[in-house]
């Protein structure tokens, strides 16, 4: 929760309302209210004392503002509050002399130092002010920053968030349209010779489409859901590709409940497909990998191929894996992508496991 206008006037009308309460307590303790032409004054004084500095502290957070002070450096904030402060307990301590004189508030042994040296009155009020709005300033500084701690907390979260949904639009928006086309071409080459097949493709190339339009509704899918997608892809691919695309899995049972960010894992395999399968003379073998590594689930795609520059983080589908994580996960997610042998290119994806 956020503190605001609202709690600030709360905190105000708290604290002033305490001073008022403790002044008057005080005059009781050392017998001031059992004085009869004294009470009254004592109490009205109490209240003038409260809303006085109930008033003139918020013209000095206004001045505090209107001046920009918390945007200054720290050691400049701090020399401008305690100046307004000074000045603000000097002013305050005339207009306390001005109002209690004219509705003739002060006492007996205030009228001996009044009757002597005005100036005198006006600087052992300033005084006692300065020791109320010392504390009132430093609260207030503290205050500020909790707001600003807070605020700059919230716009963050509402950054990710926006940058969030940004990116995952985008990724909606970023089905590969040359897969689709040869998906479609690969259909209705089937209509004719192998219906069966044909209407088993519609369904897989319905199952991703859907897939990327409900990429938005959660953050994490299950293992095997991703992998379920992933199967109906290569399978796909694999009316294209025929003897040329070889596809294994290697799937520890245990991993496939973990939670892991949808079309992810897939995006790696669309990228081992296009940068590696499809420049092959001869085709290759892709393979996917889910395991266990103490607390982490690592996922590890190869295919066959050589290592391209736009693999290695020029392209969307590496920049869109490292920023999701980086706002998923932070520091506890880890991406690589090498070239592990001559012919195989190795990318690996390392999640913390949800127990």
């Amino acid at each position: 929760m956020i503190l605001g206008k609202k709690h600030y006037w709360l905190l105000q009308l708290f604290g002033w309302g305490c001073f008022f309460l403790w002044h008057i307590f005080g005059a009781w303790s050392v017998d001031r209210l059992n004085i009869p032409e004294e009470r009254l004054i004592i109490i009205q004084r109490a209240a003038g004392f409260a809303l006085l500095g109930l008033v003139m502290t918020h013209f000095l957070r206004i001045a505090i503002l209107k001046m920009g002070v918390f945007n200054k450096k720290i050691s400049v904030q701090i020399a401008l509050i305690l100046l307004l402060m000074l000045l603000t307990s000097f002013l305050t301590g005339i207009i306390e002399l001005i109002v209690y004189k004219r509705l003739g508030l002060i006492i007996k042994a205030e009228k001996m130092i009044f009757n002597k040296s005005l100036l005198l009155m006006i600087l052992n009020n300033a005084l006692a002010w300065v020791i109320f709005f010392t504390p009132w300033s430093a609260i207030y500084f503290v205050y500020h920053y909790i707001i600003a701690a807070q605020k700059e907390q919230i716009d963050t979260l509402k950054l990710k968030s926006h940058i969030k949904e940004l990116e995952l639009k985008t990724i909606k928006t970023h089905i590969n349209p040359h897969f689709i086309f040869n998906a479609l071409n690969g259909i209705r080459a089937m209509v004719d010779e192998n219906p069966q097949r044909a209407r088993t493709a519609i369904t897989e190339l319905s199952n991703i489409l859907r897939s990327s339009i409900n990429i938005d509704k959660s953050e994490t899918v299950p293992l095997t859901d991703e992998l379920n997608i992933i199967k109906d892809y290569l399978a796909l691919e694999q009316m294209r590709f025929e003897d040329r695309l070889v596809i294994e899995y290697e799937i520890d049972e245990k991993t496939t409940g973990q939670p892991v960010p949808p079309m992810m894992l897939q995006m790696l395999v669309e990228n081992a497909i296009k940068h590696g399968i499809s420049e092959e003379v001869n085709g290759g073998v892709v393979k996917l990998i889910s395991e266990m590594d103490d607390h982490i689930l690592v996922l590890t795609v190869e295919n066959t191929g050589k290592l391209k520059e736009q693999q290695q983080g020029g392209g969307f589908g590496i920049k869109s894996i490292l920023e999701r994580l980086k706002l998923m996960y932070g520091d506890n997610a880890d991406f690589e992508i090498l070239q592990s042998s001559p012919n195989k290119v190795t990318a690996r994806l390392k999640l913390p496991l949800i127990l």
